[in-house]
């Protein structure tokens, strides 16, 4: 086998991630659907990340909230769900820019 197809199963995404956190994967999903429908409604489902900027202080207000004992903000997504969604927005900019450099 090539180190090419090696080095593609050191990332299982199905069998390391989605069988892991079926359920988690679910409400970030749903978070991404609940911002599109407060933030533009009338496209189709998309990162708007023009609107989305400040993921860290927005993952410490959210964490904030959930470790004050608050379950929900006020969409109806749990705060440590936009926690996972902001910590994945985060990780994914700091992907592509190592990956244009």
């Amino acid at each position: 086998m090539s180190d090419k197809y090696n080095k593609r199963k050191e990332y299982p995404m199905y069998s390391g991630l989605v069988t892991y956190f079926p359920n988690a994967l679910k409400e970030i999903s749903h978070c991404s659907w609940i911002g599109q429908q407060q933030h533009n409604p009338d496209k189709p489902l998309a990162w708007d990340r023009s609107k989305s900027g400040d993921e860290l202080d927005a993952m410490l207000r959210h964490l904030t909230d959930h470790a004050k004992g608050i379950e929900f903000d006020e969409c109806g997504v749990r705060h440590i769900v936009k926690c996972c969604w902001r910590l994945l927005a985060i990780t994914e900019k700091i992907l592509e820019k190592e990956q244009k450099c």
